[in-house]
Formats: C-alpha cells, sequence, structure tokens
C-alpha cells in the first residue's frame, strides 16, 4: 500500500499526551482526519480523554472526521482555547497581532483613532493574581501562529466590514506574563460608542471562540495547569458554508 506523510502539531494538553510539539507522521494514501485519529489513538493511547474535546485543523482550517489528507500536509491538534509582530508603530498597518513583548496600549488606541471617530474604546484584559483563592504567579500563552494571526486578521476585517468608519485593533501577547500586565488589547472606534462598545464586545468574544491561543497558569506554591475552556469553533461564515 503506497503511503503519504503529513506534518502533525500538537498544543497544550495535546502537546503533553503525545509528547511532543511537532512530528512527522505517515499515513496510508486516502486517509482522513478519522483515520488519523484512529491511528494516533492507537499510538498514544494518552490521547484518549482528549479526543472529545479537540478540533482538527487541517493547513490551517477546522476539518471535519471525513476531510481527506494529502501528502505534505499540516495538521494541528487543537485543544479549546483560553476564552499577538510587537506592537508599535507598525500596527497602524497590521491591527491584528501576536506579539512576544509588553502589549503599548496607547499605540493599539491610536491606529484606530481619527478625527472622524469620535468614540475611541481600549479593552485590556490583565492577568489575575488568583484563581479559586489559588494564588497565581503569572500565564503562560502560546499559539499556532499562523492560523492565529489569520483568525485575528478576519475578526477585524469582518467586523469592520459591517460598521460605518468602525475601526478596530486586536493585539495578543504571548509568553510569560506576569501578574497585572496586559495579556490582550483591544481598540475600537467609530463615529458613536454604541458600535465601539458592540464592536469590541463581539471582539473579544470571537477571539475567545475562534483563535487557536493558549494559556499554563502559574500559580505561588509551583504548581501550573492549562486553562482549556472553549472548544475552539470555526468562524461564522465558514460555520455558514458547512466547511
Amino acid at each position: 500500500m503506497s503511503a503519504m506523510k503529513i506534518r502533525l502539531l500538537a498544543f497544550a494538553s495535546a502537546s503533553d499526551a503525545l509528547g511532543t510539539g511537532e512530528t512527522e507522521m505517515e499515513l496510508p494514501d486516502g486517509a482522513d482526519v478519522a483515520r488519523l485519529r484512529a491511528l494516533l489513538q492507537e499510538r498514544h493511547p494518552e490521547l484518549g480523554p482528549l479526543w472529545g474535546r479537540l478540533a482538527v485543523a487541517v493547513d490551517g482550517e477546522i476539518a471535519g472526521p471525513g476531510t481527506h489528507l494529502s501528502d505534505g500536509v499540516e495538521v494541528a491538534l487543537l485543544p479549546p482555547v483560553s476564552g499577538g509582530a510587537p506592537a508599535g508603530p507598525a500596527l497602524a498597518s497590521r491591527r491584528a497581532a501576536l506579539t512576544d513583548e509588553p502589549i503599548d496600549a496607547a499605540a493599539v488606541a491610536a491606529a484606530v483613532s481619527s478625527p472622524s471617530r469620535g468614540a475611541v474604546l481600549l479593552f485590556l484584559g490583565t492577568v489575575r493574581g488568583s484563581r479559586s483563592g489559588r494564588p497565581v504567579v503569572g500565564l503562560t500563552y502560546s499559539a499556532y501562529r499562523p492560523m492565529a494571526e489569520e483568525r485575528l486578521a478576519r475578526i477585524v476585517g469582518e467586523l469592520e466590514a459591517g460598521g460605518e468608519d468602525l475601526a478596530l485593533a486586536i493585539v495578543h501577547r504571548l509568553g510569560d506574563v506576569p501578574v497585572g500586565e496586559a495579556s490582550v488589547a483591544i481598540a475600537a472606534a467609530s463615529p458613536h460608542r454604541a458600535a465601539a462598545y458592540e464592536a469590541s464586545r463581539l471582539a473579544l468574544e470571537r477571539l475567545k471562540r475562534e483563535v487557536p491561543v493558549w494559556k499554563r497558569e502559574r500559580y505561588g506554591d509551583g504548581g501550573a495547569e492549562w486553562r482549556e475552556e472553549e472548544a475552539l469553533a470555526a468562524p461564522p461564515a465558514a460555520e455558514a458554508s458547512g466547511r
């Protein structure tokens, strides 16, 4: 039987279960996602408890069990998400970004400001110092970067297209983020405040559902835990088209 090779990526708890974040895997020609899952379950039974909540992406798009695979494709195992190019002067031309540096909130707001937009709203999501009474010392964020960047850009573009003179910027930080510092910044600007508030709310909700970013919570007692809370969803347009 002829065979093909795929590049397999795994993130967060899926990476822990697989024992690696990236590997090459050989599959029979014509194999689909369901066949891949069966082979992975046989070789890595530690993945078993995760399958009910894992999403699978093929070349950056969420795929169903019947999606056929081809030689050289990139397949990613995506646990539920935690629900960004440095922020700075370049953000004005790229308002959906991942950064490995502290977020410059003023630059994010400036990227959407203009004389025609009288309402500028800035939302900052910062790291809390405790969870359920357990002291938190910081969060560590990771992402499937190509897909995350595409999803952020799609959210910005689709929300802007739905509003008159609406501008939006979303920056998400990766790596270690200490307590009190921002992990995400969303700026929305519009001629009227109601549209800015609504765009900011929708951007955050979609980010938490659609963007493959994960957080590992680090505690004062030395422990750490993945906070995987919301199953990764396809964007609305993809859901409507049945992808």
